[in-house]
């Protein structure tokens, strides 16, 4: 497994994990909007990069290393859960009980609305207006173009207002999305 276990790696790990474990587990927390696996999807890349701490402390930007680690153990837990919810609606929908919600909610808060977005979309709006990253940094993260993220943000942000029934006002949704529980600091 490749673990360093010099004590220099070992305190620098160390500070790097109290620097950023919140950030990352707040990152968690807006992309699968499940707060308590939040701080085990950062635990979980925590760990992941600990065994590979020698590669990712000589590389040039771990912080960025560790959101992609976080964005991809996220995604994996929403595809899980997907096709668990689709075993489940299999399941009652072969009982032939089906009731309807006839009281939808009017109104969709942040968290919600960034649900239903698909992941690559929800990723590029929390990490750039939740966590304040510059589209570069956003698109290392996520190991794609920085096009891509443009795009992608861009391609959200309208969903998002759309979803939240917020005309034209992209200030408001990410003041919103700030106080969900996201506004980390910046990693430039």
């Amino acid at each position: 497994m490749g673990t360093v276990v010099d004590g220099a790696a070992r305190a620098e790990f160390h500070a790097f994990f109290e620097r950023h474990y919140a950030e990352l587990a707040r990152l968690a927390h807006l992309l699968t909007g499940e707060p308590d696996a939040a701080d085990d999807l950062a635990a979980d890349a925590l760990l992941a990069l600990w065994h590979r701490w020698d590669r990712v402390r000589a590389a040039g930007h771990p912080v960025a290393y560790a959101r992609g680690v976080v964005a991809n153990l996220a995604r994996t837990r929403i595809r899980s859960a997907v096709r668990e919810r689709r075993r489940v609606a299999l399941f009652f929908s072969q009982r032939g009980e089906r009731t309807e919600d006839p009281d939808v909610a009017g109104v969709v808060d942040v968290q919600e609305a960034l649900r239903r977005l698909p992941f690559r979309k929800r990723a590029c709006v929390v990490l750039r207006h939740a966590f304040d990253l510059s589209e570069k940094d956003t698109a290392l993260a996520l190991g794609v173009s920085v096009g891509t993220v443009k795009s992608q943000t861009s391609k959200g942000m309208a969903e998002l207002h759309r979803l939240l029934g917020i005309p034209d006002g992209p200030d408001r949704v990410h003041t919103a999305m700030a106080r969900t529980g996201g506004g980390g600091g910046r990693d430039r």
